[in-house]
């Protein structure tokens, strides 16, 4: 089994060589990948997914004193930059449904690291802030989280890791309207 993920694994690899970066071609948007026959390692899905969990293992590891997850750092980020956001726009810009936003900031509040209040101009919505005991943290784990995602990205050149980032943006971007939650336009 790992001997054929290894081949597989190879196989791509020279197929992607030989791609043009630079000039994609509207013709070059139909793919050759058998994602049936090639079994759950040729399906993109499944690879993000996996990926993913990769990225929770590490940012855990690294931000592990913080007892934060990635999802609560990504809303802290969202409110430092923007205070008094209201929960569905908090949703807007990570890509949560209001229900789960409310959860998040429900659950960063029991911890001490936001403050939420009543919308003035809608009072059937609460907006959130962050508090300083929140944006202390966020500061002592600001370089571990930097380093989670940047362990992520090593095993790519500097050069694959712009056309990784390039694509992933471009999938987001192309895909946005089929997750649960709509994110903001980036």
């Amino acid at each position: 089994m790992l001997g054929e993920r290894i081949a597989m694994t190879e196989t791509y690899r020279q197929a992607t060589e030989k791609m043009d970066h630079d000039t994609p071609d509207l013709a070059d948007r139909n793919s050759d990948i058998d994602v049936i026959a090639g079994g759950v390692w040729s399906r993109p899905g499944f690879l993000i997914r996996r990926l993913h969990q990769i990225h929770y293992a590490m940012f855990f590891e690294e931000c592990k004193e913080g007892g934060v997850t990635p999802v609560q750092y990504g809303v802290l980020t969202v409110l430092a930059r923007e205070p008094w956001l209201d929960q569905t726009a908090i949703g807007y810009e990570v890509g949560l449904d209001r229900t789960t936003a409310a959860d998040v900031i429900k659950r960063l509040e029991e911890k001490g690291l936001v403050e939420r209040r009543i919308n003035h101009l809608d009072r059937r919505s609460r907006q959130a802030a962050v508090t300083e005991k929140g944006l202390s943290m966020m500061g002592a784990l600001q370089e571990s989280m930097a380093r989670s995602q940047r362990r992520l990205l090593q095993p790519l050149s500097a050069r694959d890791q712009k056309i990784f980032m390039s694509l992933l943006l471009e999938l987001v971007e192309a895909n946005n309207q089929y997750g649960r939650a709509a994110l903001k336009a980036l």
